[in-house]
């Protein structure tokens, strides 16, 4: 049972309202709530595994209706009622701490990882993987030091990874991310220093919003992705 300390109807409005703001610079997030694809489920807190389980099982349904309807922008909003003081560092570490345990539930149900992107958060091509599906992370809180990543409570926004494989392929992934960057940009008075081309760098460290340097290393690993060196 999902225990909520903030209503789902909260939530929604919350995160709509700064969606809905003309600053917010993430033209995918505005366009996927303009066409009723963008869900949010309210959540108990970032430092609990209390809904952990009605978590990952939103995370498998959402891979099950995009494979029966895939195409469009689409996500999945985890808006956490709390912790709301966290740091950068804090927060990041709870994320993960989250997203772990979603992948641990996925590997024991013998869920395959998606074969198309890898489970090594070292790698280029690194992803999440949940009821078969690539999934990419972006986290939100109150004390981000990007104003995009800014919101009154913590949140985990969960993307599909094929829906950007279908844009690049339709030739539209530059154009949207040169939109968004530039948007990014004069909102915030500089260029985002995580963001780097898709192929080239992990987006792991992008996950949580928070500045890292190389020798940053990923809290994460997936059970199927073997033993590491």
């Amino acid at each position: 049972m999902l225990i909520e300390t903030i209503s789902q109807d909260a939530a929604r409005e919350e995160l709509f309202a700064r969606i809905e703001a003309a600053d917010f610079p993430c033209v995918g997030a505005k366009s996927a709530m303009a066409r009723g694809t963008l869900k949010v489920m309210a959540a108990h807190s970032l430092d609990s595994g209390w809904d952990d389980l009605a978590i990952h099982r939103a995370l498998m349904d959402w891979a099950r209706e995009y494979r029966a309807n895939p195409g469009g922008l689409r996500s999945l909003a985890i808006v956490f009622e709390g912790p709301i003081g966290l740091s950068e560092a804090a927060f990041e570490d709870l994320m993960w701490q989250r997203i772990q345990s979603f992948a641990d539930k996925d590997a024991w149900l013998g869920q395959p990882y998606d074969h198309r992107v890898s489970a090594d958060p070292d790698d280029p091509h690194f992803s999440l993987s949940f009821g078969g599906e690539g999934f990419f992370a972006v986290g939100l809180h109150p004390n981000a030091s990007r104003p995009a990543r800014r919101f009154p409570r913590p949140v985990l926004v969960f993307n599909l990874h094929d829906q950007f494989e279908i844009l690049r392929e339709e030739g539209r992934y530059d154009r949207m991310r040169a939109a968004i960057m530039k948007r990014d940009e004069a909102l915030a008075g500089s260029i985002n220093p995580m963001l780097s081309s898709h192929g080239t760098a992990s987006a792991a460290p992008q996950y949580s919003g928070r500045a890292v340097g190389a020798e940053w290393q990923c809290p994460f690993h997936d059970k199927r992705a073997g033993t590491r060196p």
